[in-house]
């Protein structure tokens, strides 16, 4: 009698819960197709083609098709650390990603504090405005832009410069200049809209900490540093740990149009070299065993990074 009574308890409270997860379902459902196209697209474009990494152990062919090309292992994987060009790509590679970790990533954070701290409405949207535009152009109009003026021969600057007397600035093809142009570019460009985020963070700081701070006697840069700042540092990690996830992945379009002969020594990193040596040539299974090694890469820098940051009591991605 008592576990039939125990039985006949139960039973409501587990339609109470089931009614409950259904209400909370219902009340969620907006949500849930608002994200859906976003979870789609990751399912289809990220998570269903990693089935195609099977290639970079095979010697793939695509008539053969994944079960009928010839497995070769680690093969080549021993061909892209054998290459006499791997420490070279290694290198540049790693060079243009500590330029875009520690110029090009704080340049959007000092973008949104000196906005934070523009009062004058109409000038901070103009501000805005102005540092959000380049973001909308490709690379090809950037790289063309820049070679319109700085062309060594028919560029509008160097011509300029020929005519007042003083030499021209190889800025496209002298080697020195092609990580600064490289990093220039990419501030202009994607400066600004990165700095969108981080005004985002600092939308959500109660204002009433400025004010307490004022009344303290606190100045502009003691509010800087330690109220704007540390509201922007969960952010800063974050951010932080995911750029470190693409260290070995800095764009090829726009390295690409900006490489020629003259300056391969410096501008050719693995997206280049992919592309010239295994794309061109059809190499699919070299491609795509570069393409893992890059990845994996990544991968344990973001581990390392998102384990650290637990450690100096940061919440970290996950």
């Amino acid at each position: 009698m008592r576990a039939e009574s125990t039985v006949e308890l139960v039973r409501p409270k587990a339609q109470v819960k089931r009614s409950a997860a259904w209400k909370e379902w219902k009340r969620g459902m907006p949500l849930y197709f608002m994200i859906l196209p976003g979870l789609l697209f990751f399912l289809i474009f990220r998570y269903l083609p990693m089935g195609g990494i099977i290639i970079a152990f095979q010697d793939f062919s695509p008539f053969a098709g994944f079960t009928g090309s010839e497995w070769v292992g680690f093969a080549h994987f021993q061909r892209l650390f054998s290459e006499p060009d791997f420490w070279s790509l290694l290198s540049n590679t790693l060079i243009l990603s500590a330029l875009n970790l520690f110029l090009f990533f704080p340049a959007p954070i000092l973008i949104a504090v000196v906005l934070n701290e523009v009062r004058i409405a109409w000038f901070k949207k103009f501000v805005q405005t102005a540092v959000y535009m380049p973001h909308f152009l490709s690379w090809v109009v950037v790289v063309g832009i820049t070679v319109i003026l700085f062309a060594t021969q028919d560029g509008a600057i160097n011509k300029g410069l020929a005519n007042a007397g003083f030499e021209r600035i190889e800025l496209m093809t002298d080697p020195d200049y092609f990580r600064i142009v490289y990093i220039l570019q990419s501030i202009w460009k994607e400066a600004g809209w990165n700095a969108v985020i981080f005004l985002a963070a600092l939308a959500s700081v109660d204002p009433t900490l400025y004010e307490a701070a004022v009344v303290d006697g606190a100045n502009r840069w003691k509010q800087l540093w330690y109220i704007t700042l540390p509201a922007l540092r969960a952010t800063i990690i974050i951010l932080f740990i995911l750029r470190l996830g693409h260290v070995m992945d800095i764009g090829f379009e726009h390295i690409y149009l900006m490489q020629n002969s003259l300056n391969l020594s410096v501008s050719d990193v693995f997206d280049t070299y992919v592309y010239r040596a295994g794309v061109l040539q059809g190499e699919f299974s070299f491609t795509t065993a570069v393409g893992l090694f890059k990845s994996a890469i990544g991968l344990t820098l973001i581990l390392l990074a998102n384990k650290l940051s637990k450690k100096i009591g940061e919440e970290g991605v996950y």
